[in-house]
């Protein structure tokens, strides 16, 4: 497996900025993500139980392994405060190696 295949981008996104920052310090301090981009605010929308529906949210970029994926799905399911939040993984096919390097580094269990 190459570095690259054993990194993920995950994306979600959170009604505000406040719950999207508390969610990037926890997955950072419990080195679950190397890194979270919280982007500006976008418009979504979709379809949510039979009903057209548009939503002002924030975009969430987390950067992780595929190792630490099932522990950030748990940590953004404990923090959402959506019914069903959006979380998508994409595996990367390529990228700096030693950017990719970094997040594996980063995101590997120690005892801190």
């Amino acid at each position: 497996m190459t570095e690259s295949s054993r990194i993920l981008l995950i994306l979600t996104n959170f009604p505000d900025e406040a719950s999207a920052r508390k969610l990037a310090k926890i997955l950072v301090d419990q080195q679950l993500a190397a890194c979270v981009n919280i982007l500006q605010g976008c418009t979504s929308i979709y379809r949510w139980q039979g009903q057209i529906e548009t939503a002002s949210e924030i975009p969430v970029l987390i950067k992780t392994t595929r190792q630490r994926y099932q522990d950030v799905e748990q940590t953004i399911k404990s923090q959402h405060p959506y019914e069903l939040p959006e979380i998508i993984a994409v595996p990367l096919d390529s990228g700096l190696p030693a950017y990719l390097q970094w997040i594996a580094n980063e995101t590997t269990e120690t005892d801190i």
